[in-house]
């Protein structure tokens, strides 16, 4: 298995960043320890901190399974959702 590092770049960081924190608080509103979410999202802790942290090497699956395990599991369909600029493309080739 070829496994590669996500290359993400540095002004991007960020927006990673507060998606862990923002998962990091939605568990510690629901009172859930760090433990009981990734036991109950099937992965190792330590993958969960990753989560948190905003880590761009983490599977998708483990970021779904995290959000699932909170209630969550619907703002994964928010990604992407509002593609203007593909909109607008898709109007402009209309035109011509």
């Amino acid at each position: 298995m070829n496994s590669r590092r996500q290359s993400i770049f540095p002004k991007y960081n960020s927006l990673l960043e507060q998606m862990g924190e923002n998962i990091k608080l939605a568990r510690k509103r629901r009172k859930l320890t760090t433990t009981q979410v990734a036991e109950r999202a099937d992965i190792a802790r330590s993958t969960l901190y990753l989560i948190e942290s905003g880590n761009p090497g983490v599977a998708m699956g483990a970021y779904f399974n995290v959000l699932r395990v909170l209630g969550l599991q619907e703002d994964f369909l928010k990604l992407a959702a509002d593609d203007e600029l593909g909109r607008r493309l898709q109007d402009l080739e209309l035109l011509n």
